[in-house]
């Protein structure tokens, strides 16, 4: 079965924008084969503003192949149900910078499975934050 991403974006913002509607089947490195491996969705209570390996790359049961056709999908879920617009996450690969999740916000990208290239979140304050993410990947 493929593993698809959809995203559908609208805004009123500018004239002439017409908005955009997208979807992504996962496959492997330059083929039509569809991605073979995930490390699971999970979700990760973080009450520290420390940096935190969210996927350690070695540490992965199943070897992804070096930089290939992998992608993560992270999102910010807040907490108990609340969302909370003013506290931020910030994403990185090798604790360098990618990005900030606010309360709702989410992301999906590409990126290397080197072992040395763990995901990392660092929650701005000490309040309790939770992440939602899965990263799928080609097996090596």
């Amino acid at each position: 079965m493929a593993t698809t991403a959809t995203i559908s974006i609208s805004s009123d913002i500018g004239s002439g924008f017409s908005g955009i509607s997208e979807t992504m089947t996962l496959t492997q490195a330059g083929t039509l084969i569809d991605i073979d491996s995930t490390t699971g969705f999970q979700i990760r209570k973080l009450s520290a503003d420390s940096v935190v390996d969210l996927v350690t790359m070695a540490n992965e049961l199943v070897e992804p192949e070096d930089s290939k056709a992998a992608k993560i999908y992270i999102r910010n879920i807040g907490h108990k149900g609340v969302i909370d617009k003013s506290v931020g996450v910030t994403i990185g690969v090798k604790a360098e910078p990618i990005g900030k999740l606010y309360g709702g916000d989410w992301m999906m990208m590409p990126l290397t499975t080197i072992d040395a290239d763990d995901i990392t979140a660092t929650p701005a304050t000490d309040d309790t934050v939770v992440l939602e993410y899965v990263m799928f990947y080609e097996e090596a």
